[in-house]
């Protein structure tokens, strides 16, 4: 009788569960991998191969870096543009989150309809920018805008708003009979008119974040704050403030990118004219009002270097004051 002998089996390699999640990981990350590869990535380096040429509709020739030394001229308009978003940033971002903080320390409290209101303030942020930067550019007409109706009627004279190039303390020193010296000019009152419109889109939006990061601080410590004495100046120095740290820095590093790449509201409104061509301005008027692409290409990149730079400011900055 012949014996069986049972075959040979071979196993097949199997791989470790951590192989698995991993591959099952970088299988579910690809959809937005491959978007961010070539919607973003891409077009980057498209854009910088951009900057190093001549490019008029078409290609003519490589430059090198010439663009960026154009761009980095003393004389350049660069300069001037990049001195616009600064001022933009620097008044609009204190005037958002100051105001944004004062209105959520209102609306924390037990206030009759307070929902309401929040509601209301945060509709402007969802409202379409440039339908809503046309009704305030209508509202800050010299000749038939609300807002100098109400100046006349008030006995006020009325204001250019949006056509006046001159700057909101050469206004001021006029009106007082009181000569101002060149330098303290300030904003222009077409760029004031375009952050108190940049301020009513991003208040109740920088209001609602600060509503959280309220809620987020115990009770029990402003409780045990009362019982020793403290005020009320006392409890948001030494409690509120710190612990809102996250948030207001938070708030600052999304407002200060926003300032700096802002571009519809201030087109429709003033086209870059009377002091508000910043840097987005002159990028996009390069790019499609004098077909510069390399130019204009070169001008995005300065300008997402400074953003960058004023980022890793925040961060580093950030790192040291932040209560988290």
């Amino acid at each position: 009788m012949a014996s069986i002998i049972p075959a040979a089996t071979t196993k097949r390699p199997t791989l470790s569960k951590k192989t698995r999640e991993a591959l099952l990981a970088y299988g579910m990350l690809s959809p937005a991998l491959l978007a961010l590869i070539f919607f973003t990535l891409i077009p980057v380096l498209i854009g910088f191969m951009i900057s190093l040429a001549s490019f008029r509709v078409i290609f003519r020739e490589w430059v090198g870096f010439d663009n960026y030394a154009n761009a980095l001229a003393p004389d350049s308009d660069m300069w001037s543009s990049l001195g616009a978003t600064i001022t933009y940033s620097f008044i609009s971002v204190p005037v958002q989150l100051g105001l944004a903080l004062l209105l959520a320390m209102v609306l924390y409290q037990k206030l009759r309809g307070r929902a309401i209101f929040r509601v209301v303030m945060f509709l402007p942020y969802i409202t379409s920018t440039v339908a809503s930067a046309a009704v305030w550019a209508r509202l800050f007409s010299p000749d038939a805008g609300l807002i100098n109706a109400i100046i006349k009627s008030l006995g006020g004279t009325p204001l250019k708003w949006l056509l006046e190039d001159k700057g909101i303390f050469t206004l001021i020193g006029q009106a007082a009979g009181i000569p101002l010296p060149s330098w303290l000019t300030g904003p222009s009152l077409a760029m004031v008119a375009v952050i108190i419109y940049t301020t009513w889109v991003f208040v109740g939006y920088d209001t609602t974040i600060f509503l959280g990061g309220l809620g987020n601080i115990p009770n029990e410590m402003y409780e045990a704050a009362k019982i020793d004495g403290a005020g009320n100046w006392q409890l948001f120095k030494n409690i509120t403030w710190p612990l809102l740290s996250p948030t207001t820095f938070f708030l600052s590093l999304v407002t200060i990118i926003g300032t700096f790449k802002a571009f519809n509201h201030i087109w429709v409104m003033t086209q870059g004219r009377n002091g508000t061509n910043t840097a987005a301005i002159l990028t996009y008027r390069q790019m499609y009002e004098f077909q510069r692409a390399g130019y204009a290409s070169a001008l995005a990149f300065l300008l997402f270097t400074v953003i960058l730079g004023i980022t890793i400011f925040q961060q580093w900055y950030g790192s040291r004051r932040v209560n988290y």
